[in-house]
């Protein structure tokens, strides 16, 4: 009873600090990390210590998974160069990095440790970057690589942090145990994955009810890792393909209703986890003091070294790949050369998150030989880490993005494309409706033929900017008002007994469609 009144409080506190942070027009995860540290010294507040597992396998699985599922798969294969560059080659160097400079600092600390720890620190979180990246409104582009990137990114860090782990506690680690072990994780991950895409979007395509089609969406992500987690490949690739791949094949795999169902389901269970992950980051902060016994002047000296290292290897490495890639003609082919400010606000995104404490509380107790190191340290340095470039970078990217004046996505060209695909769709519609007029009244022929010219006019009239009324606006505007009147009757009706309670319901769900769709369309 207990641990639910905590999670209870957790979820709701999560809630509230979201609802604030709209109000102020400030960053969701900036506003729960400090929550979580300041409520984490409040008496009487809930105390939970973090599980890695709980982590690792209960919350990053479907944040994911919903993240792959919206991730754009031509959008992605066409940025797959700089995705990968980042999400394998930037996390390779960063930890490299982090690992030399922890040795220099600490060198009774075997470099294996130190390089676990640079793999705990190097990946961006998944999380926190696309929830900054799409609420600051950055070009499609940069989003697209920045999702990439923290899709696959823990995929790499997590594989190498095995490999430094086991070589920390003396496992003869060598090229060919390395080699093994990367094809195992990598490989191993990217088959389950295949392997659960046919599988569920198999079962998928045989389900015609949406609540059975939200239960297995639910499922696909924990049934994912936990095959590629009991065969030790890589949960975390497993569950990005698995998503991928279903995602792009939704529109042939679920019903229209499911798919509304669906979208709703994990757009609430993001929200909750999202809350969730930031808000215990920030309670974890006595916990990571009480265990820190180290001098004060050691701690703030590695600390600064290793924050100065996370961010100028970002940069470090992102400008030469870049620009000096280009040089090679197969890479220059077709590419554009971009400006200076893409790298900067794409180096400035690399906010830090739950996966990166909870990887290093998976650090060993002690390494080879039974020797002891300052493992509470490098805790702290994973959660220092989190809170210096969430709070830091992360409330500052907005405005570096603003001073860099990064060209938004042209909305004319956008809508230009929408009529234009509008307009030939409408008229396949006719087509087919003039193969099945024989089968229907005239009447309804010539409904339906209205409704067609209806929707290519909509898709024009967006080209037309907003300083007028359109007649689709006007129209949206009066049947709002005429689906409000319509409900004071119908509720009328109930309170005085003359329709039963399952007719409002059934009349409510019939107009709360119908005012879905006009202020979906209103909002274009």
């Amino acid at each position: 009873m207990e641990g639910l009144f905590e999670v209870v409080v957790f979820l709701a506190t999560a809630t509230l600090g979201a609802a604030l942070a709209r109000k102020l027009g400030l960053l969701a995860p900036i506003v729960l990390v400090v929550a979580g540290l300041v409520l984490s010294f409040v008496p009487g507040f809930p105390h939970v210590r973090l599980d890695p597992d709980l982590v690792l396998v209960g919350i990053l699985p479907p944040l994911l998974y919903v993240a792959a599922l919206e991730t754009s798969v031509p959008a992605f294969r066409h940025n797959l160069r700089p995705i990968l560059w980042l999400a394998v080659g930037l996390v390779l160097f960063t930890a490299v990095a982090i690992g030399l400079v922890l040795h220099l600092l600490l060198p009774m600390v075997p470099f294996a440790v130190c390089l676990a720890l640079g793999a705990v620190l190097a990946p961006p979180d998944a999380v926190a970057a696309t929830a900054v990246a799409r609420r600051i409104g950055l070009p499609r582009r940069v989003v697209t690589i920045l999702e990439g990137e923290s899709l696959l990114n823990d995929a790499t860090a997590l594989v190498l942090f095995r490999v430094a782990a086991l070589a920390a506690v003396g496992s003869a680690v060598g090229v060919a145990e390395v080699s093994i072990e990367v094809l195992r994780s990598a490989g191993g991950g990217v088959l389950v994955g295949v392997l659960g895409a046919l599988l569920f979007g198999f079962v998928h395509k045989r389900i015609t009810d949406p609540l059975l089609d939200n239960a297995l969406s639910l499922i696909i992500p924990f049934a994912v890792v936990f095959v590629a987690e009991e065969i030790h490949a890589s949960g975390v690739m497993a569950v990005v393909v698995t998503g991928l791949a279903l995602g792009h094949k939704l529109p042939v795999l679920m019903s229209a209703a499911s798919r509304l169902q669906v979208g709703a389901v994990w757009r609430l269970v993001r929200f909750l986890l999202e809350g969730l992950v930031f808000l215990l980051v920030g309670l974890q902060l006595p916990d990571v003091l009480q265990d820190l016994d180290e001098p004060l002047g050691r701690v703030v000296g590695v600390t600064a070294a290793v924050l100065g290292t996370l961010f100028l290897a970002r940069f470090v490495w992102l400008f030469p790949v870049t620009y000096l890639t280009r040089l090679v003609p197969s890479v220059r082919r077709g590419t554009a050369r971009k400006p200076v400010k893409y790298p900067l606000v794409i180096g400035w995104a690399g906010m830090r998150g739950v996966v990166t404490l909870a990887a290093a509380l998976a650090l060993p107790l002690t390494v080879a030989g039974g020797r002891e190191y300052p493992r509470e340290l490098f805790i702290w340095l994973a959660f220092a880490v989190i809170v210096a470039t969430l709070v830091g970078q992360g409330a500052t990217l907005p405005m570096v993005a603003r001073r860099l004046k990064l060209p938004p996505d042209d909305p004319v060209q956008d809508a230009l494309s929408a009529a234009g695909v509008q307009q030939q769709a409408s008229r396949a519609a006719r087509e087919r409706l003039d193969e099945l007029a024989g089968t229907a009244p005239a009447p309804v022929v010539d409904r339906l033929r209205r409704g067609v010219e209806e929707r290519t006019n909509l898709a024009w009239e967006r080209l037309g900017g907003t300083q007028r009324e359109t007649p689709s606006q006007a129209y949206g505007r009066l049947r709002q008002e005429m689906i409000d009147a319509e409900r004071a009757v119908f509720r009328n009706a109930r309170d005085t007994g003359r329709i039963p309670e399952e007719v409002l319901v059934q009349a409510y769900r019939d107009l709360d469609l119908e005012e879905s769709l006009l202020r979906r369309e209103g909002n274009r």
